[in-house]
């Protein structure tokens, strides 16, 4: 039953994705922590896992298809997200669950917040 569970939420986070470009951290993270009480370590963990095949390839095809796709911005960025992420990783091993759960949360407060009052 829980494999279920899974396939609902990669759906979930995949249309997610396609629609809104978000999926990971915003759908993914907080679902494995509430939903399948993961450890905010292993809910990161387990994301970046998921995120690491392939899998927004069919939708990055289709927003390139329509002219929406800033390739040399894309690859500069994903070569600094491949640094970031090593940083951040180590970053988030030395900190305790609580205060990792509080960083992620007051991020997505920040986030929402913006884009809620955003002209």
């Amino acid at each position: 039953m829980i494999w279920m569970g899974y396939i609902l939420l990669g759906l979930s986070a995949g249309v997610c994705s396609g629609l809104l470009g978000i999926g990971g951290a915003v759908i993914i993270v907080p679902a494995l922590t509430l939903l399948f009480q993961y450890s905010q370590h292993q809910a990161q963990g387990t994301s970046l896992a998921t995120l690491l095949l392939p899998i927004g390839i069919l939708a990055v095809w289709r927003y390139y298809q329509s002219g929406f796709v800033n390739i040399p911005a894309a690859a500069v960025m994903a070569g600094a997200f491949l640094v970031g992420g090593l940083l951040g990783a180590q970053l988030a091993m030395g900190l305790p669950v609580l205060w990792l759960k509080r960083i992620f949360g007051l991020m997505l407060m920040v986030v929402a917040l913006r884009m809620i009052w955003a002209r």
